[in-house]
């Protein structure tokens, strides 16, 4: 299992007690070849290599917390040969999974699939750019799920949290509606008995110890140390 990443140890030292997942009480194995694969928006596609479409190739990874789970699950569970692989797109709402989800997802046929959706369904509301409602984004996202779950029923499945932190583009016109698709994420998690990872407590904590733009550079896209704790908190939840 990871250690608790940098967060854990300032945090300590300076007398701040984050919150942090649920450790999973024991730890998962992977069988022989397993696929993980990581969905969602730029979060998650952290800038890789479209045309780096191959398991564990580091440019098709990017730079964010798929890549650092990626590092330490091929280092751990050498003898199981695991494939991963990162098919995240920047700018996807829930629509846009749904848009792609036979290619991106059904046809890699995931031992793990590892869904992190909701910032963009708000941001690009408030842009203008999409009139889709909490409402749509529950339904759509059930639907997926479910959808998922019959053509893919050996799979087990990762809900992650939209989370942000308050500075850069996270003005107060976010809330209360960010707090309730976050919302969401978990009530599906839980309806449908999926393994849900709470980002969102995970940051909330992080910034007791530094500033919000430490983690988020601009309240939605993590710097390097809000990766590490994304995947910190990924594996804790999942107990892979």
């Amino acid at each position: 299992m990871q250690s608790t990443v940098a967060v854990g140890a300032v945090a300590a030292a300076s007398g701040v007690r984050p919150v942090v997942a649920q450790e999973s009480t024991a730890k998962s194995e992977l069988p022989e070849g397993g696929v993980i694969l990581f969905q969602g928006d730029s979060i998650t596609d952290a800038g890789r290599d479209r045309n780096a479409a191959a398991a564990n190739d580091v440019k098709g990874l990017g730079h964010g917390y798929p890549h650092l789970l990626a590092a330490s699950l091929l280092h751990e569970y050498a003898a199981s040969k695991p494939k991963v692989f990162n098919r995240g797109i920047s700018g996807n709402k829930v629509p846009d999974l749904q848009a792609r989800w036979e290619a991106d997802c059904v046809a890699l046929q995931p031992t793990v699939l590892s869904i992190l959706i909701g910032v963009n369904d708000i941001w690009h509301k408030l842009n203008g750019n999409y009139a889709g409602t909490v409402a749509d984004y529950e339904t759509g996202f059930r639907g997926l799920l479910k959808s998922t779950r019959e053509r893919l029923p050996e799979t087990r499945i990762v809900i992650c949290e939209p989370f942000v932190t308050r500075t850069g583009a996270v003005k107060e016109n976010w809330f209360p509606e960010f707090d309730e698709r976050r919302s969401v994420a978990k009530k599906l998690a839980e309806e449908l008995s999926l393994t849900f990872v709470p980002f969102q407590s995970a940051f909330d904590a992080a910034v007791e110890v530094a500033p919000p733009e430490y983690w988020a550079y601009d309240g939605v896209h993590p710097t390097l140390a809000g990766h590490a704790l994304m995947a910190s908190e990924w594996r804790k939840a999942t107990g892979i």
